[in-house]
């Protein structure tokens, strides 16, 4: 088979890809399973046990996800790269570059081993790991989480949990097999804005909700001097021209199950996410912090129809400038249907007539409209929830007309110690972003990236896994090169 052969997993693949993925991941069976051929359970905790922590992706979201658990014991750290340097903060090429985040965490943390290849790490401290976080390209969050949770390890990853719905799927049922505490890294969800919403929407202060506004401008964000900036680049129509890649660099774990590609700094660092290879684009990126509140709390599940209403800058390779999507969403219960539509790029939706003239929507933010009342948040976490105008926020709070807090809060609204407190109780439900809930939602947002590549409108069946496009469903599943391919599993078994 030769280097670039490329392989389609389907659904048939992923059913029976258990059986397989010790192989795939370079592992024995016994690696993955107990003696007895049962799926391997989480180690239990001792009271008052350090949780052994180790990081897959340590020099961007991976640093500050592992310097929130320092004060447990972090044993093993995994980067593709240990000599990055982050980038001068003014562009000025005389000032010397900061210390690269991985290079802080050699600091930090100088009795964690450190690995290049994830698999050796896992395999070669199976017995001194008790749960990983994950913050690699999007495209190679799945493998690392599916290694770790086949290994009885819980889990962190970061969004979006993964690039594919049937990846994401999959993991939900891993997760469910070996009894795993998990959490996807959408920090707004242990917040307490998300929750005032929650509380608004289920007291009847908005009335009924049938109207969901989200918009983002990302790729593009305001800089150190106020001045909007491109935080990675869309858009871009050719592939970048090939480079030879540092000496401590290695492509084929960058690329992991991605083609075959040349190595280009301007993907290496950060810069993939808007490739179609590596990353989901703006919406993968922000849609999972954005949409939140409306997800969760109008309990609005799987979509019957998305479709792409606007793009500019649509591309081959990367995705585009700037986009709008629509997503519809049925009836659930006594809950009307609800049309949510997305914007990217510095695309906005109109101006809700609620809004004074004095102000205007911010950069990025979400409008829940409903009957009675229209809530606006002008963060990407939904921070500070409020009412529009102003002067009904203010009449709502000094008139206590608002509902009572009646929804558990997080302490310090620190997800990652809500993850391991849940490792701690034994609880895979602890965690408010675990994939019983994040993976639809993540499903959701995978859908929305798929109307922005395929460009057409198609409905969706989340018990077939099936859409109306052949070619929407050419996407539901990932592509593996060689090395990482279904016949290569089969080749390793044995």
């Amino acid at each position: 088979m030769s280097k670039n052969t490329q392989s389609h997993l389907n659904r048939r693949d992923f059913i029976t890809f258990s059986a397989m993925a010790a192989a795939m991941l370079g592992l024995s069976a016994c690696a993955t399973f107990s003696k007895d051929g049962r799926p391997r359970k989480p180690r239990a905790l001792a009271p008052g046990a350090k949780i052994r922590v180790a990081q897959i992706g340590c020099g961007g979201k991976g640093f500050s996800d592992i310097m929130a658990h320092r004060d447990e014991e972090v044993v093993a750290l995994c980067d593709i790269d240990w000599e990055g340097q982050t980038p001068r903060a003014s562009g000025n090429a005389n000032e010397p570059p900061k210390l690269s985040n991985v290079k802080k965490l050699i600091a930090e943390f100088p009795n964690a081993k450190r690995y290049t290849d994830f698999r050796k790490m896992l395999i070669e401290m199976d017995d001194q790991i008790d749960a990983v976080g994950i913050a690699t390209p999007d495209h190679m969050h799945f493998l690392p989480a599916y290694m770790a949770i086949m290994m009885g390890k819980h889990v962190y990853v970061q969004k979006p949990l993964t690039q594919t719905v049937g990846e994401a799927r999959e993991l939900l049922r891993l997760a469910r097999m070996n009894g795993v505490c998990t959490q996807m890294g959408n920090q707004g969800h242990a917040g307490e804005g998300i929750r005032l919403c929650r509380e608004w929407i289920e007291a009847g202060v908005l009335g009924e909700v049938r109207e969901v506004q989200i918009w983002t401008n990302r790729s593009a964000a305001k800089g150190p001097d106020g001045k909007e900036q491109v935080v990675w680049p869309q858009g871009m129509q050719e592939w970048p021209k090939a480079e030879t890649p540092p000496a401590h660099f290695s492509q084929d774990l960058f690329l992991g199950r991605a083609q075959e590609r040349t190595y280009s700094s301007a993907i290496h660092p950060f810069k993939w996410r808007g490739y179609q290879d590596y990353g989901c684009g703006a919406l993968g990126d922000m849609a999972c912090h954005l949409m939140d509140a409306a997800y969760w709390n109008l309990n609005l599940g799987a979509p019957t129809s998305v479709e792409l209403k606007k793009i500019e800058g649509k591309s081959p390779v990367a995705f585009p400038k700037s986009a709008i999507v629509e997503y519809q969403f049925p009836a659930r219960g006594n809950l009307p249907p609800v049309k949510l539509t997305w914007h990217e790029g510095g695309e906005k939706p109109a101006r809700p007539p609620q809004l004074e003239e004095t102000r205007q929507l911010a950069k990025g933010g979400q409008l829940i409209i409903g009957s009675k009342g229209t809530v606006y948040d002008g963060n990407d976490y939904c921070n500070s929830p409020r009412f529009l105008p102003e002067s009904f926020h203010k009449e709502l709070v000094e008139g206590g007309k608002l509902p009572p807090k009646t929804l558990p809060r997080v302490p310090e609204n620190n997800p990652h110690k809500e993850w391991t407190a849940a490792i701690r109780a034994n609880n895979p439900a602890g965690a408010g972003s675990n994939f019983e809930y994040s993976v639809p939602f993540t499903e959701m947002v995978c859908l929305g990236t798929m109307s922005i590549l395929v460009g057409k409108k198609f409905t969706w069946d989340p018990v077939a896994m099936k859409t109306s496009l052949p070619e929407a469903d050419a996407l539901l599943y990932p592509t593996y090169r060689s090395g990482w391919t279904m016949a290569d599993v089969a080749g390793k078994i044995g």
